[in-house]
């Protein structure tokens, strides 16, 4: 037995001698154009990141012994397909700030660095402290940036028959009924200065009612429409030019490779496929996995139902008392507008007749307070609702304010300009 052991050890022994040689390289060269930050936000990248993320060769001793550094390799040369700070800053400086905000995310969710890397190197471990540093760098809910003149490119831009639009470099057909679907939530941005509408087909909003999204049902479909925001001369902001569309499709066994959903995204008011072909896919499901546990599903769908464990839906938005003469929430959003100094958010919904133009036209402004988007920073979603405001007819207002849910008696000169401002709001534009 003795003997058969030492055999087996020297075989062993020799293998792993050869296995040795078996060292595809690493590539590694000077940094070409390092991201475009303070020196101390650029300290904690190279501390916390570029082990990985970077054009740097950084393995730890025991890094290097064969199979450890076929594993470390390859996590390596994927990292740097996805992010890589030695090449970030060749990028815009608009492109430079998403991609950190991507990468805070995954930090403060947990997903990066990668909990088996962390486990073996743990100087990379981001502190709270850097966090907060990186956070303030960002600096999200400033003000808009000095829009470019695009008015007129926007302008002239062919508009593109919704059936004729051309599937995703993947495969995914575009839906061209997305804008029917019903709303499940809305997001203010200030990561990136937009305004989003989530809508959901009729599988994905039952699923919402019932709370069964934990995981989402086959079939179900999930549209996040995007627009610039503009700023009002009060300060407030409304939703302005059309960005993209972007599309969920789940289907478990067809999408098994990339997380049971089929992705896609168009941009522009032509509807163009996003990428350059099917390698695209990489950043939704690479973007998408620190929410792995919530199926790849940034959104927190507002809904009554509860759904227990985690933070996975929004009931505090839905919070409005059945005594209103109408219930909004079912009706078609129309636009978005926010409030930053008072921290609000109000939709336009319009009634079918408001949709149409046609008699018996009402449309209802539901705001609520802001509360930051726990899945992703530099977000801001509903929470509890503080009025809704009822303009029937373009005639009779009413407005109820909670907490109580009375209606509000105001004077004539403050109904005639809120009167003004509800018809004044136009529905948001769509391709």
């Amino acid at each position: 037995m003795l003997k058969r052991l030492v055999q087996t050890v020297c075989v062993l022994a020799f293998l792993f001698l050869i296995a040795q040689m078996v060292r595809p390289s690493i590539p590694s060269q000077p940094a070409a154009a390092e991201v475009h930050a303070p020196e101390n936000v650029r300290q904690i990248l190279r501390k916390d990141c570029y082990s990985c993320h970077s054009d740097e060769r950084r393995l730890a001793w025991f890094d290097e012994p064969v199979p450890a550094y076929w594993l470390v390799r390859k996590d390596i040369l994927e990292a740097r397909e996805h992010l890589n700070f030695s090449t970030l800053g060749s990028k815009p400086d608009a492109v430079q700030k998403a991609t950190l905000y991507e990468a805070v995310n995954m930090i403060q969710l947990g997903a990066m660095p990668l909990p088996r890397f962390l486990a073996l190197h743990r100087d990379a471990r981001v502190t709270q402290e850097e966090l907060a540093t990186l956070k303030d760098y960002l600096s999200p809910w400033g003000p808009l940036p000095v829009p470019t003149d695009t008015k007129g490119a926007a302008a002239t831009t062919t508009r593109i028959a919704l059936d004729s639009v051309k599937p995703e470099w993947n495969g995914l057909a575009f839906e061209p009924t997305f804008a029917t679907w019903r709303p499940i939530s809305f997001t203010d941005r200030g990561d990136n200065h937009t305004f989003r509408f989530i809508l959901g087909n009729d599988v994905a909003t039952k699923a919402v009612a019932e709370g069964k999204i934990s995981p989402w049902p086959d079939g179900a479909k999930l549209a996040k429409i995007a627009w610039k925001q503009e700023a009002n001369s009060d300060g407030t902001l409304r939703a302005g030019d059309f960005i993209q569309m972007e599309l969920m499709v789940k289907d478990a066994k067809k999408y098994a490779s990339t997380a049971g959903w089929g992705w896609g995204r168009w941009r522009g008011l032509d509807l163009q496929p996003y990428g350059k072909d099917a390698s695209f896919v990489k950043e939704c499901t690479g973007c998408h996995l620190p929410v792995k546990g919530d199926d790849n599903v940034y959104t927190l769908p507002m809904t009554a139902a509860t759904v227990p464990g985690a933070e996975i839906v929004n009931n505090h938005a839905v919070m409005l008392p059945a005594s209103l003469p109408y219930q909004p929430l079912t009706w078609t959003p129309m636009t978005m507008l926010a409030d930053p100094t008072k921290r609000t958010i109000s939709v336009l919904y319009g009634n079918d007749a408001a949709v149409q133009n046609g008699a018996g036209a009402v449309v209802a402004l539901v705001t609520w307070a802001e509360r930051d988007d726990p899945h992703w920073f530099g977000g801001r979603i509903p929470d509890s609702p503080v009025r809704v405001e009822f303009l029937a007819n373009g005639a009779e207002y009413q407005q109820f304010a909670g907490p109580q849910w009375t209606k509000v008696e105001s004077s004539a000169n403050f109904v005639a300009q809120r009167k003004e401002l509800l018809l004044s709001l136009k529905p948001v534009s769509l391709p």
